[in-house]
């Protein structure tokens, strides 16, 4: 208890046994993965063999397909299309005039000058309502993620972390019949020189069999033919 004690001066945490924080000073950190708080800390309790990290898969994960951006500049090498883009542009924004105004009070000097306000509006605002938006596409594929778990033959365990200009210390306490551990870090110390410990996912490819014996077949074909072209030539010049 005299760790709590001290928690106003240090960085306390409550974690599982998979390393996700329960109880944090900072409300924002709950809930969090504790490596991606503190991953000094969390490397350390990797190396030390506190906790151990478990490869899992996801077959039924969704990834995103790359996005290839049709280039705008292909229109420009035929004049035809750059033509025919300036007429329907012409012609799209001459209807819209139509349907802005009726025919009967055109004429009138102010629904002119309203009508020419319109236009250059819409003459602005075209460049913009053609930008291209940007959807991502999902497709099913296979991912892998890791998974830390904590040794529970590890009661407790501290050290100090080198950090550059200081020396982070911290300490990891298991709780008593649970599952559950205190650990104490110093708030002193910007240990930011260690990268976070995340737990992103990332896509599996697969290589197929087929696809390799097809290339090593394919290369004994060859290999084979080769061999037969020299022999013949050999002959030929015997």
């Amino acid at each position: 208890m005299s760790l709590f004690r001290k928690c106003h001066i240090l960085n306390c945490f409550l974690i599982d046994n998979n390393g996700f924080i329960l109880v944090s000073k900072r409300l924002a950190e709950t809930g969090k993965f504790f490596g991606a708080v503190e991953g000094s800390v969390m490397t350390q309790l990797l190396n030390m063999g506190m906790f151990r990290r478990v490869t899992m898969y996801d077959y039924q994960a969704m990834c995103k397909v790359p996005y290839h951006h049709h280039s705008g500049a292909r229109p420009l090498l035929s004049p035809i299309y750059a033509f025919l883009a300036a007429v329907k542009w012409l012609i799209s924004d001459f209807l819209i005039l139509l349907l802005e105004f009726n025919m009967s009070s055109f004429w009138h000097s102010d629904n002119l000058a309203d009508a020419k306000a319109v236009f250059h509006h819409s003459h602005k605002s075209t460049p913009t309502a053609h930008k291209h938006k940007k959807h991502d596409t999902l497709q099913p594929c296979d991912t892998e993620y890791p998974v830390f778990v904590y040794e529970p033959a590890i009661k407790e365990t501290n050290g100090l972390i080198e950090c550059g200009d200081c020396q982070k210390m911290f300490v990891a306490q298991q709780i008593t019949s649970s599952n559950l551990l205190l650990l104490v870090t110093d708030a002193t110390c910007d240990c930011s020189v260690f990268p976070p410990v995340l737990l992103d996912a990332k896509e599996v490819k697969y290589i197929l069999p087929y696809a390799a014996g097809m290339h090593g077949s394919l290369f004994a074909r060859v290999e084979k033919s080769a061999a037969v072209a020299i022999a013949t030539g050999v002959e030929s010049m015997a």
